[in-house]
């Protein structure tokens, strides 16, 4: 290989955060619980952060990253750091940082004390502040990962408020790394933030803004920080002129600081944002090289020959091991244009991968020998650097040679390949996708048969997923529980959640969904082409962490997956009785996807399996069946021009695992935390009889899209936030229930809370659905 004498760096962008065995996630809950105190996360973060570094020097990587750590997420990081913690929280002086930082991701109710209500592991003692809900939440660009939305007003004003990042920086020093530290930049966190005003700019608050950034750059540089990597991830969007143009002043007053500042962009193309981006002030720049290896070449050529060109060639966000040929014959000649100022680096932070394969010991070693996951992504970094320096010595030989077997045999391996679901695709006819009649005869056909009142009252699926439902199936899994003894036992917690909805005098119940795992897992366990790994968690947001499966071939249903337990439950009441099944665009941006074959393909593979199922559960009498969709939007790509082609395979996807019902069958889905008002016509195009959607942290905000659309079919805005151990009041869901009332027809409307309710209690969900039951009762009363 060319470049002997090149000193090619390695770095990050980020790495996993809640741990090899996701100690984070159990130390914050223990936290919560109040079986925590302050000092015990501290300690638990500290142990975490100096393993993590460890693992980025003994991989080899040059620079250590700090900065990408949180206790719940890196955006709520930056609103403490920049003090724009909104005033409608009414902290005190007393309060402790990471109390102030857990009621902001988790709300406070009323009469908040230690512990459960508060979130925030300190008692409060007199004059406990009123209730205050959480921030909105919503998706990290095409993520599954959910940042807390910065809340912005014109009288927003920002100041150096947190010494967390400059003390993680001291930790990694005082261990002995190289540091670079990771912010994300000032634009990306004004454009990911929101304001109640549409009128408001949000970009009006830079001025106000930037000084506090060089504030902070300056205390890192003071630290002796060799780098400073700064993220602007919307450099990959379309973005208005006035934000475009807004970058050039803004990293001009930033690189006044004088320290060396990454720029880094990842998850989409920079289009014509690439001349922009290459000629800013800045001293390197950071690309995403997965997601779009066709502006390599360009950027290499536009990018100024001083400055540093991080290339983002092993993927950050999928499991599939890197080839490691096809990247280093990327890679050669963009080193030999840059000589000493080639940087090597994942895509994106590997926040967003699973920790290690090391625990992996029920893969299999064929397919196991295909994947890579967060650490050994940082050995692939270690070989390509090897590599392209030509430093070919015994371990890189072998790693080059292990990675060139392991990409010729997933090739040909014939476990990923199935004659009969290629079969069925290609015979697939071309109204598959389409409903009997169009929605008002149906609608009409399901209260005839449902007769259900005004406000009709459900839940979206899940309930507790309560500590002896767990014991039980870690029991199952075990073999110290037989499978006759793990189905009784979940026909038994069926048979109680039925019992409290129909004492709650919900109107369309859910069986509660004991028996699943996971909304994804638990399909993907049932279906060909998938496998599963042991400890493969990924953070979704706080401490709530996901599994996901790895969809490595033809996907097809060998049997029924629902059934059974749906039916068990209809026969438990005389009220109908919600299927609950996951939707294949769900399924798909949930799981690590095969990359060897378009994602449309793989959608329409999943949305027949689940088109078999629905099918299944008509035929047993289920009457109203639900395909949760929440992940439509996240799949949606960041450039807009790459939407429709992506919209019309999604929808069709859905459509297609939907319409083999009857009319008097009623298919409903669900959706959340996404802004869904840019692709109404879309989701309208899904054609579901009820859609409920996620809208009560927004306060109803984004309703207000469906109505100005005139949204033709039924809608459950959500009235209760589920993620907040908060509990609502019954006039807090009238009020809400009301302003939905103002902009969707009353006859049209559901009431639900925003999503599942497997991470909350009984004891508050009974509360909080007693309260939605006695608000939906007001409003049929003053109608």
């Amino acid at each position: 290989m060319t470049n002997t004498n090149t000193a090619i760096h390695t770095h990050i962008p980020g790495f996993p955060r809640i741990g090899a065995a996701r100690e984070l996630k159990f130390a914050l809950e223990k936290n919560w619980r109040g079986e925590l105190d302050e000092a015990g996360l501290e300690a638990v973060g500290r142990a975490l952060r100096a393993r993590h570094w460890a693992l980025q020097h003994d991989a080899g990587l040059d620079y250590v990253t700090v900065g990408d750590f949180a206790f719940y997420d890196q955006v709520a990081n930056h609103i403490q750091l920049l003090g724009c913690e909104p005033a409608r929280y009414g902290f005190s002086a007393g309060q402790s940082q990471l109390e102030r930082y857990f009621t902001m991701a988790r709300g406070r109710s009323a009469a908040s004390a230690h512990g459960a209500d508060c979130g925030c592991g300190q008692p409060h003692g007199d004059g406990a502040p009123s209730a205050a809900a959480a921030l909105e939440m919503t998706k990290w660009f095409d993520t599954n990962y959910h940042y807390l939305v910065p809340e912005f007003t014109p009288e927003t004003s920002f100041a150096l408020s947190c010494e967390r990042l400059f003390d993680e920086v001291a930790e990694a020093q005082a261990l002995g790394h190289a540091v670079k530290a990771a912010l994300i930049g000032p634009l990306t966190f004004l454009w990911l933030g929101k304001s109640k005003d549409a009128a408001f700019d949000r970009l009006a608050l830079l001025d106000k803004l930037l000084p506090v950034y060089s504030q902070v750059l300056d205390r890192l540089k003071a630290q002796g920080v060799q780098w400073v990597q700064i993220d602007e991830p919307i450099l990959g969007l379309d973005l208005p002129s006035a934000w475009r143009s807004a970058f050039e002043n803004t990293y001009w007053q930033l690189n006044q600081v004088g320290v060396p500042l990454l720029l880094a962009t990842y998850f989409s193309p920079l289009e014509e944002n690439l001349s922009l981006a290459c000629r800013l002030p800045v001293a390197g720049l950071h690309v995403d090289g997965v997601r779009a290896p066709h502006e390599l070449t360009s950027i290499a050529d536009w990018l100024p020959v001083h400055k540093v060109l991080s290339v983002g060639i092993v993927d950050g966000r999928n499991i599939w091991r890197t080839d490691l040929d096809a990247a280093l014959a990327v890679l050669a000649p963009i080193a030999d244009k840059r000589a000493g100022k080639l940087w090597l680096s994942t895509s994106c932070s590997l926040l967003h991968a699973p920790f290690t394969l090391a625990a992996e010991t029920t893969l299999g070693s064929e397919i196991r020998s295909w994947l890579a996951f967060a650490t050994e992504k940082l050995d692939e970094l270690y070989v390509l650097k090897r590599a392209l320096q030509g430093e070919y010595d015994a371990g890189t030989t072998e790693a080059l040679a292990v990675s060139r077997a392991a990409i010729a045999n997933r090739r040909a391996s014939p476990r990923v390949h199935q004659a009969a679901v290629r079969e069925r695709l290609q015979a697939l006819p071309d109204d598959a996708d389409q409903r009997r009649s169009p929605f008002a005869k149906r609608q009409a056909e399901q209260r005839a048969r449902f007769q259900l009142p005004a406000y009709p009252t459900t839940t979206i699926g899940s309930f507790p997923q309560t500590p002896a439902i767990r014991s039980a199936r870690a029991s199952f899994k075990r073999g110290d529980l037989s499978l006759t003894e793990y189905e009784a036992t979940m026909r038994a917690e069926i048979a109680y959640a039925v019992q409290r909805q129909e004492a709650l005098g919900l109107d369309v119940l859910v069986h509660g969904e004991a028996e699943r795992n996971d909304m994804v897992e638990y399909f993907g366990e049932q279906l060909d082409g998938f496998v599963f790994t042991q400890l493969g968690w990924v953070q979704s947001y706080g401490s709530r962490c996901v599994k996901p499966p790895i969809i490595y071939g033809d996907v097809s249903r060998p049997k029924a997956m629902t059934v059974d337990w749906t039916v068990h439950a209809q026969s438990l009441t005389s009220k109908p009785m919600k299927g609950m099944l996951t939707g294949p665009i769900t399924i798909l941006q949930w799981s690590f996807v095969r990359d060897d074959q378009p994602r449309a393909r793989t959608a329409l593979q999943i949305a027949l399996a689940i088109r078999d199922e629905v099918a299944d559960l008509e035929q047993a009498g289920i009457g109203i069946i639900q395909i949760d969709e929440p992940a439509v939007r996240e799949g949606l790509p960041l450039r807009r021009s790459r939407w429709d082609a992506y919209l019309d395979w999604a929808t069709r996807a859905f459509r297609v695992s939907a319409s083999a019902v009857a009319d008097r069958t009623q298919i409903h889905t669900h959706m959340c935390y996404a802004e869904f008002n840019d692709i109404l016509p879309q989701i309208a195009a899904m054609d579901a009889d009820v859609i409920t959607i996620e809208t009560s942290r927004s306060d109803m905000e984004l309703l207000n899209g469906f109505g100005q659309f005139r949204y033709p079919n039924e809608i459950g805005p959500g009235v209760y936030d589920i993620h907040s151990p908060r509990v609502p009041e019954q006039q807090e869901m009238v009020r809400l229930l009301q302003k939905a009332g103002a902009v969707i027809p009353p006859a049209n409307l559901w009431v639900n809370p925003d999503c599942g309710l497997k991470t909350r209690g009984w004891a508050e969900t009974e509360t909080a659905l007693r309260n939605m039951v006695a608000a939906a009762r007001q409003l049929r009363a003053a109608a």
